[in-house]
C-alpha cells in the first residue's frame, strides 16, 4: 500500500507557526485556562528527534550539479535521511522516483502530530478546536494505515481532548514498537477494552500532559510496560491517585496536576520522585492536607521533592508522619540523599512539621528549601523553637549543602538558618538566594 493521499497532500509548514500556536488555532479561539495549559505543555515537551526546520535544498552552479547524486547513496543512508523528516515529508519522498518508493515504509516512523497540522497561514487553520482535532486525527490515522511500523516515537499533543484510539489493530501495532510516547490534550482510552495481552514491551519514556486519565488506566500502563524508566504527568485534568508499582521505573514526575495521592508501593529501581505545584480537591473538603505522599518500597530512592510540610500528608510504610513523630526503621527512608521542600516559614503548622519531615530522611546530604510568601502570617516561632527541637540525624551527621531559595527576609527564616549553621557539623556550603522582588529593609543575601 502506498502512503495515503490524505497524508501526502496535507500541506503547510508548521515551523511557521509561533510557539504559542503550535496547536494550529488562533489564541482567541481557546479559553484562557486551556490556552495557559497548552502553552505550558508545549514549552516543556521534550524535543522530538525530528525537525521541520531542516532543508534538503542546495544551490546548483552548473549543469553537473543538477545531477541526482543523493539517490545513488546506499539504502541504509537514505533511510537515515528519511527518518529525520516529519511524517508527511517522509511520505512525499515516495513520489521522487522509483528509487525512493520503498524507503519510507521500510524506515521506522517517528510520529509528531503537530507536524501534520494543515496550513501555516492563519486563514487556512481550522477555526474551531474540533476541526483541528479531526484534521489531526485523520492525518495520524492515515500515517498508521500507510506505514507498517515500527513506531519508536510518538508525540500526540494537539487533539483538544477529542482524540481517542478506536482502531485496536492500530493500537496494538503502535504499542509493540514504541520506546518514547508523549500525549497531550488527550482523553486516554479506556484500557478495559484493550485486547488481552496488549503491552508496551519496549516503552521507556511516557509523558502525559493535560490529559484525562483514570487511576486504573495509569496502573495498566505501568503494569504492561516492563522496561519503563520515566513517567511524567503534567497538568492532569482528573483527580488522580497514582499508585506506582513498577520494577523498572527510575524517575516519576507529577506537576500542576489534580493529584490526590502518589503512593510508591513497589518501585525497587526508583531513583527520583518529583512533585511540583500539584493541588488536591481535598482542600475544599474537611481535611487540611492536600496530596498524600506514601513511600512503601523504594530502596534506591535518591532524590525527592518538592514536599510541603503541613500541606502534604507524608506516610512512610504504614506510619503517617505527624509533628513529633520519632525516627525509627519504620518511619525513615535512608536512601534519600537530596530533599527539596516548599515552605511558608510564617505558617506554624508547616514549620512545626519540618523537623519531623527531616527525621524521615536521615542520610540527606543536600537540602533545598524554597521559601514562599505568606499573605497572612500566623506565627513567630523564635529561635527557642529550634533549640528545643530534638536532634535531627541528617542535619547533625550528613548535611553538606543547603540551598535556601526565594528568601522573604523573615525572622523565622533566619532562625532556621542559625539552627542549621550551629548544628550541621559537616556543612560545607550554604547558598542563599533572595526573591526576585526583594524584601523591605533587608539587603538581599548573596552566596555564602
Amino acid at each position: 500500500m502506498w502512503p495515503s493521499s490524505r497524508l501526502v497532500s496535507l500541506g503547510g509548514d508548521d515551523s511557521a507557526l509561533p510557539p504559542t500556536m503550535r496547536h494550529g488555532l488562533p489564541p482567541d479561539t481557546l479559553t484562557p485556562a486551556m490556552n495557559l495549559l497548552l502553552n505550558f505543555l508545549y514549552a516543556y515537551l521534550p524535543q522530538p528527534p525530528i525537525s521541520t526546520a531542516v532543508s534538503l535544498c542546495c544551490p546548483a552552479d552548473d549543469d553537473d550539479n543538477n545531477a541526482d547524486r543523493v539517490s545513488h547513496l546506499p539504502d541504509d543512508l537514505l533511510r537515515r535521511v528519511v527518518s529525520l523528516l516529519p511524517a508527511k515529508d517522509g511520505a512525499r519522498t515516495t513520489a521522487l522516483s522509483s528509487r525512493w518508493r520503498h524507503l519510507w515504509r521500510s524506515t521506522p516512523l517517528l510520529l509528531v502530530d503537530t507536524h501534520l497540522l494543515p496550513g501555516g497561514d492563519a486563514e487556512l487553520r481550522p477555526a474551531r478546536a474540533g476541526a483541528a482535532s479531526r484534521a489531526v486525527t485523520n492525518a495520524v490515522s492515515a500515517a498508521l494505515e500507510s506505514h507498517p511500523g515500527p513506531f519508536p516515537f510518538a508525540s500526540l499533543t494537539c487533539s483538544f481532548m477529542d482524540l481517542t484510539v478506536t482502531d485496536r489493530r492500530q493500537l496494538a501495532r503502535c504499542c509493540a514498537s514504541l520506546r518514547r510516547l508523549c500525549i497531550g490534550a488527550w482523553v486516554f482510552p479506556d484500557t478495559a477494552t484493550v485486547p488481552r495481552g496488549a503491552a508496551f514491551p519496549n516503552l521507556r519514556e511516557v509523558l502525559l500532559g493535560c490529559t484525562i486519565i483514570q487511576d486504573k488506566d495509569l496502573e495498566f500502563v505501568l503494569a504492561v510496560s516492563p522496561v519503563l524508566e520515566m513517567l511524567a504527568v503534567v497538568g492532569s485534568q482528573t483527580q488522580l491517585h497514582a499508585r506506582l508499582a513498577s520494577r523498572s521505573l527510575r524517575c516519576a514526575q507529577f506537576c500542576l496536576s489534580i493529584l490526590e495521592e502518589v503512593a510508591v508501593l513497589d518501585a525497587p529501581s526508583l531513583e527520583r520522585l518529583f512533585l511540583w505545584r500539584n493541588f488536591s480537591q481535598r482542600r475544599r473538603r474537611v481535611s487540611k492536607f492536600s496530596t498524600v505522599v506514601k513511600i512503601a518500597h523504594a530502596p534506591k530512592l535518591l532524590i525527592l521533592g518538592y514536599l510541603e510540610p503541613g500541606v502534604h500528608m507524608l506516610q512512610i510504610g504504614n506510619t503517617i508522619i505527624k509533628a513529633g513523630t520519632k525516627a525509627s526503621t519504620r518511619t525513615t527512608v535512608s536512601s534519600v540523599q537530596m530533599l527539596a521542600l516548599h515552605l511558608q516559614f510564617e505558617v506554624y503548622d508547616q514549620v512545626k512539621m519540618l523537623p519531623s519531615f527531616l527525621r524521615c530522611f536521615p542520610s540527606i546530604e543536600t537540602l533545598i528549601v524554597e521559601s514562599e510568601e505568606t499573605l497572612e502570617p500566623s506565627s513567630n516561632l523564635g529561635l527557642k523553637f529550634w533549640k528545643d527541637t530534638i536532634p535531627i540525624d541528617c542535619v547533625k551527621s550528613h548535611l553538606k549543602i543547603l540551598y535556601l531559595r526565594e528568601l522573604q527576609g523573615t525572622k523565622n527564616e533566619f532562625d532556621f538558618l542559625m539552627f542549621i549553621a550551629e548544628n550541621a557539623q559537616k556543612l560545607e556550603k550554604m547558598f542563599i538566594v533572595g526573591c526576585e522582588t526583594g524584601y523591605p529593609n533587608q539587603a538581599t543575601p548573596g552566596i555564602c
